[in-house]
């Protein structure tokens, strides 16, 4: 009987590492098509990862009951299909150990018709590095049909502030710089966005879409920006000449994309903005997909999802002189009356080489759930993994999930000392209901706690119901748990079984 108890629960953990329940109706794991990827010849498909105690999963990817590909990630861009073409879409995970596949839901999708190209070329653009192409390449945005491509060929296209529209895609090709000018006149006039939590004006940012509405829905769609080239901004002459005409908080973006619905971006490198890189605002349904940054501004942050729903962000890389990604929802008090919540943010196989952090906050007034971190590499970087926010914040983070990544930090932090220039909210943040899973954080400096958790004063505000489990720490490692409750650390050594010193102050049901 002991045999037969002990063969059912080695069962049930393998059912629960790869979340697939004994009898669990319908596909073990999920399929989805990633928003705004469905062209005429290309699509990109993402899933839902299947946990096992040891070894790879191989996924293939299958088309019409065909293999075409196969990958160890939870993500594949397909090319090669037929425009105008049903096809039906499937993953098939061959997991070590079972000799039939898990296969997941299927899709049945219909490749667009041929994309109508225009090039900025026929409208006057130059590409010398030295014409001003603005007015050409804008033309040409204006002139595109719906469902159209701009392109960029190769070259250097020097512009200024461009506004895209709906139902397009602007595309820059391989050997292609979009280039942004350095005068200010040419992001001329301001316009209304959000910058560091609040709705102000500012100069208008190298690529532009939509306008800034705080109750309303998309008032743009179906957008594209992608190809193998790069767009490169005017860097710091630029954010130096923003910030003496209109303080820091005048500053365009590289890219400022507001109320906008099914927007993509991929492929390409970012680089030399004037402060933040990629901002989107009140958005839903946006892929971020095999982009490169490189940012070495003040506030050269990579990807600000703010108050904005339904993120998908694949195999980026970073290089940031801030943080790398800052999921945001507004600043006290504004982002409290504005309420609009970032939710369902998905990071998955990214490399975070250089910056501050991987961060929730700090202006998170209007709230951020449902965020997962996945198979994700981050190298030395400020903050590491880090949750932020002030206790004049209000607002909450809640259901956040870190998994199978290699960090070197995790740092929860409620008392900053920046950005905290707000008339306080009613009540303190609350952050709670965070899992951090089979992390190795076996490379971080000793000389540093690992792990910080912070709770916020008021009572009924510390921070609550952390989960941290399977994690390899360097052989002396500091975790550092205040004001919070609820906290479980379970295999937290390292590799050779050093268990942590623990520093807990004021805080109940921390076990460890």
């Amino acid at each position: 009987m002991k045999i037969l108890n002990l063969f059912l629960l080695c069962i049930a953990l393998f059912q629960s590492a790869i979340s697939l329940p004994a009898a669990s109706p319908g596909p073990p794991f999920a399929l989805q098509l990633a928003p705004q990827s469905l062209r005429s010849d290309e699509l990109t498909l993402f899933w839902d990862k299947v946990r096992i105690p040891e070894g790879t999963v191989t996924y293939e990817v299958v088309r019409d009951g065909k293999v075409i590909g196969s990958t160890d990630k939870t993500f594949a861009t397909a090319s090669g299909n037929t425009p105008g073409r049903e096809h039906l879409w499937s993953i098939r995970a061959l997991v070590p150990g079972r000799e039939a596949p898990l296969v997941s839901n299927s899709l049945k999708l219909t490749m667009k018709d041929e994309e109508p190209v225009i090039s900025v070329l026929d409208h006057g653009a130059v590409g010398d590095g030295k014409t001003l192409d603005t007015e050409a390449i804008q033309a040409a945005i204006e002139a595109c049909p719906k469902g159209g491509v701009v392109r960029i060929p190769k070259g250097t296209f020097l512009s200024g502030a461009l506004f895209l529209k709906s139902d397009m895609t602007l595309e820059i090709g391989e050997g292609g710089v979009l280039k942004g000018s350095t005068n200010l006149a040419d992001y001329e006039p301001l316009i209304l966005n959000r910058f560091e939590g609040w709705e102000l004006e500012t100069y208008a940012s190298l690529i532009n879409a939509g306008k800034l509405d705080r109750n309303g829905p998309a008032n743009v769609e179906n957008i594209s920006i992608r190809g193998r080239g790069t767009i490169s901004g005017g860097g710091e002459v630029l954010g130096n000449a923003m910030i003496e005409a209109r303080g820091l908080r005048g500053r365009g973006r590289l890219i400022c994309i507001m109320n906008a619905r099914n927007v993509e971006f991929q492929g390409l490198t970012l680089e030399e903005t004037p402060c933040w890189t990629l901002h989107y605002i009140y958005s839903e349904n946006v892929t971020i997909n095999n982009l490169t940054f490189h940012s070495n501004v003040r506030n050269g942050d990579g990807i600000d999802p703010d108050s904005s729903v339904n993120s998908y962000i694949f195999n980026c890389t970073f290089t940031n002189d801030d943080d790398c990604i800052a999921i945001k929802s507004g600043k006290n008090p504004e982002g409290n009356v504005v309420n609009r919540p970032t939710e369902n943010v998905r990071i998955v196989g990214c490399n975070f080489i250089k910056g501050h952090g991987i961060s929730i906050g700090s202006e998170m007034s209007g709230g951020v759930r449902n965020v997962l971190v996945e198979d994700c590499v981050a190298g030395d970087l400020l903050n590491g993994l880090q949750v932020k926010g002030t206790k004049d914040r209000g607002g909450f983070v809640e259901d956040v999930v870190v998994r199978d990544c290699d960090l070197r930090k995790i740092s929860i932090l409620t008392d900053l000392a920046y950005n905290n220039d707000g008339e306080p909210a009613p009540e303190q943040p609350v952050f709670r209901n965070f899992r951090f899973l089979d992390l190795d954080m076996s490379q971080a400096d000793p000389s540093k706690p690992v792990i910080i958790v912070n709770g916020f004063p008021d009572e009924g505000h510390e921070t609550r119901d952390l989960l941290f489990e399977n994690i390899v720490t360097p052989e002396v490692a500091v975790v550092i748990v205040d004001r919070a409750e609820d906290v479980t650390f379970r295999n937290v050594q390292s590799e050779n079984g050093t268990r942590p010193i623990y520093e807990v102050t004021r805080s109940e049901g921390i076990d460890y």
